[in-house]
This record gives C-alpha cells, sequence and structure tokens, in this order.
C-alpha cells in the first residue's frame, strides 16, 4: 500500500502534502494534551510493532504491495484517530526515508490512506459496532479488517486518478488482497489489545482496558 515515487503526479501529490500535514497538525496537538510520561512507552511500542507489521510486504499487480496497516490498533489503543496518524506518520517517516519503502513526494497520500483513513475508519467503525456487539474485541478485530481494507480501496482511487492503473482492476487487486490481509489484521489487532488489557490495563484506554480484560 505504500504508494512510490512517481505513481502520482507532482501536482497531485502537492494536495495530499497538504491535507495530510493538516491532520498531521491536528495529531500533533493531540499528542501535546494527551501524551504523558505513562503513554510515551507505550507510543513508542506501538510505533515498533506497526512498523515491524508493515514490515512483510505482499506483492500486488501493477506495482504497489499489500500488508497490515496498523491504523486501528493505534486510535483503539490510543482511544482517538489521531493518535494513529500521529504513530503512523513517524512510522512512514522512517520507512520512507532510512528504508527507501514509499516514496517521499507520495508520502502524503501514504499518510493519508494509512493513517488518516485507516485511524478514522478503525476507531469509528469500533465505537459503533461495539455499539451492536457489546463485544470489544469482536469489534476490535471487524474494524482492523475494516482500516486495512478501505484506506487499500482509497489507494487504487488515487492510482486511477493518477493515470498509474484503471480504476475497476485496482480495486480489485488491492481489494481482494487487502480483504484476506485484513483477516490477519483482525486477529492480531484483537490479540494485542487482549494481550495489553491483562498486562498493563492503565496503559491503555480505559473502556477498553476494562472491557477486554
Amino acid at each position: 500500500m505504500h504508494i512510490p515515487d512517481a505513481f502520482i503526479p507532482i501536482p497531485q501529490a502537492a494536495v495530499y502534502w497538504i491535507i495530510a500535514l493538516i491532520f498531521l497538525a491536528l495529531a500533533v496537538r493531540w499528542a501535546k494534551n494527551e501524551m504523558d510520561e505513562d503513554k510515551i512507552p507505550l507510543v513508542a511500542v506501538l510505533a515498533a510493532g506497526i512498523f515491524a507489521l508493515q514490515s512483510f510486504n505482499l506483492p500486488v499487480t501493477m506495482g504497489t504491495s499489500g500488508h497490515l496497516v496498523g491504523g486501528a490498533l493505534a486510535a483503539i489503543v490510543l482511544g482517538s484517530p489521531f493518535g494513529a496518524i500521529f504513530i503512523l506518520t513517524l512510522v512512514l517517516i522512517i520507512q520512507g526515508f532510512v528504508f527507501g519503502d514509499g516514496g517521499i513526494t507520495t508520502m502524503g497520500a501514504n499518510i493519508i490512506n494509512m493513517g488518516v483513513i485507516g485511524g478514522y475508519v478503525g476507531y469509528y467503525s469500533f465505537q459503533g459496532i461495539k455499539g451492536i456487539t457489546k463485544n470489544t474485541l469482536v469489534s476490535a478485530g471487524i474494524a482492523a479488517w475494516l482500516a486495512c481494507l478501505i484506506p487499500s480501496l482509497a489507494c487504487a482511487l488515487e492510482m486511477f486518478l493518477a493515470g498509474t492503473f484503471p480504476l475497476v482492476p485496482g480495486l480489485m487487486a488491492m481489494g481482494i488482497y487487502h480483504a484476506a490481509i485484513g483477516i490477519i489484521e483482525g486477529i492480531v489487532t484483537a490479540a494485542v489489545i487482549y494481550l495489553l488489557s491483562q498486562a498493563r490495563p492503565d496503559l491503555v484506554n480505559s473502556t477498553i482496558g476494562a472491557e477486554a480484560a
């Protein structure tokens, strides 16, 4: 799902960068208000874990790749989609500048897809599904699946708008791969939330800690 350089024309990439920077500014404000000495280690662990999860790339047709995202996990554990934006941006910066995974000009689009869309879809679908199922772990698993699938479809749409590949084949390739990968992401997300709630409920969002324990 990491879009390389040259896959999006510079004018379009600049628009994505502007949008990403707006959300990043909001995420930084969230971090200043919400992060304390207890949350910093959790953020560091989540960032390292998500970096590792994204390292397992599966090639998708037309030059892009499929992998776990981690946006839902970060948003649910930290209790805000801005937590996902903050962490995913850090991960994407390291991947792009240090390891060459994902482009620099297209990083704005990658932040939008994995951080903004992944975070918002993961967090708010979790809240909505939990209201129906009353089960934290099931809700987290389904939300994580959605937060893996929908950003991949957004990526395919951006590739279509960029003229990189056609819409329907792109949606099918990205959607099918990430629908399957999302099952793994759902299981991993639910498992991590359960383990965190058991080991350190004081570090997890209070509602999750109480219900998942």
